[in-house]
């Protein structure tokens, strides 16, 4: 679940960092009342998304008339596809210098990783491409925190910041991660001031949505999600539902399956339409799932790969199979199907459909892929 900068940076406060005084407007005056209590400030466009600067999203402003013809401007913009309807009016700061901040899951260290950098203001993509010598990495054992120390000695020398300074304020940033079960916590620009505060201008936050019920209120700040009309009908129908830009559609039980299906698919050649991880649900619900996958135009492929344990292969077969002639599948159907009760779910598909599983799923994902060069 992704948050809005307003929704973000209270947490950021909660734990010691350092943020502008400000306020949320949804209308022009209010961002001119605001501007007027407030003095010099920033009218931002408030979406839960990067590059609202480069989009036109972010205005400096002096006086509340200024503030009132900036926010008139920016709400009812589109920034990413999304519409702005409101904006986070913060007094402006002394900025002496910027940085970049963020904790984030990481996959290679398999725990968090603290990320810095002195060229703040950029996107991360850009400093790893063009100042990667800029980029410090921290590995974090989640096991044991962050030891100040250790931290300040890997930070680069910093001008008219102390390392122990900057080190206190990365550590409020982890605690704040953690705290709110983070999957990132970033802040860029993270900024030293000319009166010598270190304050966050932005936060990013996403929270992991696996911790969602453990934080319940604090979900309800949260952007609503973007759905496309297709995962809008996944999600009122209960199954989890991606559409992606490829034109192979997976229909998988279990999320691994799934995931590890949409890698094969892209390792052989092609890319994914979807993720639909649909379970031991196949019987009760295949109609439904065979549908929503081929309701997307670009599928030109069907990849049904199916691996019992718990949940028989025989039983999510015969849902899926039970469904074929009312959806007419009308593009060609690949399938893979191993575990428990795979001898009945194989008989199954022979006498349904006369055709039989591939041997194995990289097999079915190989044909699936050349099927749609």
């Amino acid at each position: 679940m992704n948050f809005e900068e307003h929704a973000a940076k209270p947490l950021l406060a909660a734990a010691g960092i350092s943020v502008p005084e400000g306020g949320v407007a949804t209308s022009a005056d209010d961002a001119a009342a605001l501007a007027q209590s407030l003095g010099p400030c920033v009218v931002k466009a408030q979406v839960p998304t990067g590059k609202r600067g480069k989009a036109g999203g972010i205005a400096l402003v002096d006086t509340g008339d200024q503030a009132r013809e900036a926010a008139a401007r920016i709400l009812g913009m589109e920034i990413a596809g999304l519409t702005v309807k409101s904006v986070l009016v913060e007094q402006q700061v002394p900025i002496a210098k910027e940085f970049y901040a963020a904790v984030l899951n990481d996959s290679d260290s398999k725990g968090p990783l603290l990320l810095f950098s002195s060229e703040g203001g950029m996107d991360i993509e850009e400093i790893a491409a063009n100042h990667p010598d800029k980029l410090t990495r921290f590995p974090v054992d989640i096991r044991n925190g962050i030891e100040a120390g250790a931290l300040e000695q890997a930070l680069p020398p910093i001008d008219g910041v102390s390392g122990a300074d900057m080190a206190a304020v990365l550590t409020k940033l982890y605690s704040a991660y953690c705290a709110n079960d983070a999957e990132l916590m970033e802040i860029n620009p993270l900024v030293a001031t000319r009166d010598g505060r270190i304050m966050a201008l932005d936060c990013k936050f996403t929270l992991d949505d696996s911790a969602i019920r453990r934080h319940e209120e604090l979900a309800k700040t949260g952007a609503p999600e973007k759905l496309t009309e297709l995962e809008q009908r996944g999600q009122e129908i209960g199954f989890k539902y991606i559409e992606l830009d490829g034109n192979v559609g997976v229909l998988s039980n279990g999320a691994g399956l799934t995931m590890t299906t949409m890698d094969a698919v892209s390792h052989y050649g092609a890319e994914p339409a979807n993720f639909l991880e649909i379970g031991g649900h196949a019987f009760v619900l295949g109609k439904q799932a065979l549908e929503v996958v081929l309701a997307n135009p670009r599928v030109d492929a069907l990849l049904i790969n199916f691996c019992g344990a718990i949940a028989r292969t025989d039983v999510m077969t015969s849902g899926v199979l039970e469904a074929w002639d009312d959806v007419d599948p009308q593009v060609p159907v690949f399938w893979a199907i191993s575990g428990t009760g795979e001898d009945d779910a194989r008989a199954m598909l022979k006498e349904k459909l006369g055709v039989a599983p591939y041997p194995t799923m990289d097999d079915a994902v190989k044909a699936a892929v050349e099927a749609v060069k």
